[in-house]
């Protein structure tokens, strides 16, 4: 098993976007932020920021797009299908998103 940042992030984001565990994830990482245990301690100059600052900012982004995403979902609608499908300027309302299968 190879580790990375990468799979970290990824991690935490799937983790976080699952109802089932989001306020864990969320107390957790308030809790670390708040405890005097860290990777790396608070007392050295620098790199005892760095730890909290990064998780502080990845905590912040994952909640403040999953809340952009809520609200977008709650807006009704302003077009409906035909008007979408009436005005050619506007192509990404009529476009649909198909994955080609090869047929022999």
């Amino acid at each position: 098993m190879s580790f990375s940042i990468q799979s970290v992030y990824n991690w935490y984001r799937d983790t976080l976007r699952n109802p089932k565990y989001r306020w864990w994830i969320i107390l957790g990482t308030l809790a670390y932020l708040a405890s005097p245990i860290d990777i790396a301690p608070d007392f050295l100059p620098i790199v005892g920021q760095i730890d909290d600052v990064a998780i502080a900012v990845l905590l912040i982004s994952e909640v403040s797009q999953m809340a952009i995403d809520y609200f977008k979902s709650r807006q009704p609608q302003t077009a409906s299908a035909s008007e979408a499908a009436a005005s050619p300027s506007d192509s990404t309302a009529s476009t649909v998103d198909v994955d080609a299968v090869s047929v022999q």
